[in-house]
């Protein structure tokens, strides 16, 4: 994904979170998330825990592994990553959330970002002070969320958070949450004079949103890729991830992406339901080229 969307023109690529916790134990499932390739770069690398000298340990081997940027989340809602005391439970411990900013940038020489969320609940104003404190401590960007913690991923994200913390700090803010298609990402920097813009689930089965995405922010109209394009990258991706993790494996793991290159098209909800069951490339195939003409 990270590879098709450079491809596409992303200016940076990010990976998955990263637990600091199991790389400190040496879990090799966790460290095969690490991997990188010289095509991806620049590329972040996304680590979360809460002992600050586990995160700067976890920090130093991404590095090592080609990281040109370490991000901390300080943003994963998730039940089994807060409970631990990591992703957005550290919003609720600031004091703590700093010590692990400044052991990471203290521990490699990459630029560090931070992504938070807008408060741990609706109309917390929290975010400021730490964004700022994240910052003295050595972060060179920061990433926000517009949803509290408590919002999870419902309703809408609140831009002017964005804007109000890019008037706060002087290191690049990215503005997050709700960027949907080329339009929404252009209208987020002009509301919020957000440095960058980060793109997350509109970009599943739709890598063509950065190309797109770029041409509007530079003033260009932008097209949609035909039913034979979408088609021939969602096989490139299939193989891709068969490659890398074995056919029957990687084919199961991304079934719900590759359903997502053929939403809206003629026969997609047939194709759906063949990929759904899919267990070869061959079958994969059959499935995509049902719907081309």
């Amino acid at each position: 994904m990270r590879l098709l969307s450079r491809r596409a023109g992303a200016g940076l690529v990010c990976g998955e979170m990263v637990s600091a916790t199991a790389l400190h134990y040496r879990n090799a499932a966790t460290r095969r998330l690490l991997v990188t390739c010289p095509q991806e770069r620049p590329v972040s690398l996304q680590l979360f825990g809460s002992r600050p000298e586990w995160m700067a340990e976890a920090a130093r081997e991404a590095a090592a592994a080609g990281a040109d940027v370490i991000d901390l989340n300080l943003g994963c809602t998730v039940p089994k990553i807060c409970k631990t005391g990591a992703g957005a439970a550290l919003l609720r411990d600031p004091d703590l959330a700093v010590e692990v900013v400044r052991a990471v940038a203290a521990a490699v020489a990459l630029p560090v970002t931070v992504k938070l969320r807008a408060g741990v609940t609706l109309g917390d104003e929290g975010y400021l002070e730490l964004g700022q404190r994240c910052v003295e401590a050595g972060a060179a960007g920061l990433i926000l969320h517009g949803r509290s913690v408590g919002q999870r991923f419902t309703g809408r994200a609140d831009w002017s958070t964005i804007a109000r913390l890019a008037r706060e700090v002087d290191v690049p803010v990215i503005g997050n949450g709700d960027v949907d298609s080329p339009e929404a990402a252009l209208q987020m920097r002009e509301e919020t004079g957000c440095a960058a813009v980060m793109i997350g689930r509109a970009a599943i089965g739709n890598p063509w949103i950065f190309a797109q995405t770029a041409a509007v922010l530079r003033g260009e109209a932008w097209s949609a890729p035909t039913a034979r394009e979408r088609v021939a990258v969602a096989l490139c991706h299939a193989q891709m991830q068969a490659a890398l993790r074995g056919e029957s494996r990687g084919l199961r793991e991304m079934r719900p992406a590759l359903a997502r290159y053929v939403h809206g098209l003629p026969g997609a909800a047939s194709a759906r339901a063949r990929i759904m069951s899919a267990t070869t490339l061959g079958e994969v195939q059959a499935a995509l080229l049902s719907v081309v003409p």
